[in-house]
């Protein structure tokens, strides 16, 4: 599947399901909230925190809570973020063709 069309997915199942799309701000705050799930299934399963048997530490599941968050604010502000992604990609190859390859710090391990 590519990102346009699970943002079509998602754009589907809210108008089926959803009745409609929080606001911007709610999904925004939607959005934190997930990310804090993604940090404490991070901080439990491979940092030091130790997990309670109520933990949902399915990684998978967070990251795609995250995404399809995301593609809600995207669906609603009119962002393709296919084309986001390859702007980014564009950025980041000028941006940093060269950084990372001459960071010693990455490179003396």
């Amino acid at each position: 599947m590519t990102i346009q069309e699970a943002q079509e997915r998602v754009d589907a199942w809210i108008k089926k399901y959803g009745v409609r799309y929080f606001s911007e701000l709610t999904n925004m705050a939607v959005l934190t909230e997930e990310v804090g799930e993604v940090a404490r299934v991070i901080a439990r399963r491979y940092g030091d925190q130790s997990s309670k048997p109520s933990d949902n530490l399915d990684l998978a599941d967070e990251l795609a809570d995250v995404l399809w968050v995301v593609m809600c604010l995207a669906n609603q502000t009119g962002i393709d973020l296919d084309a986001a992604l390859e702007r980014n990609f564009a950025k980041k190859t000028s941006r940093d063709s060269h950084r990372h390859l001459d960071n010693k710090k990455l490179t003396n391990q």
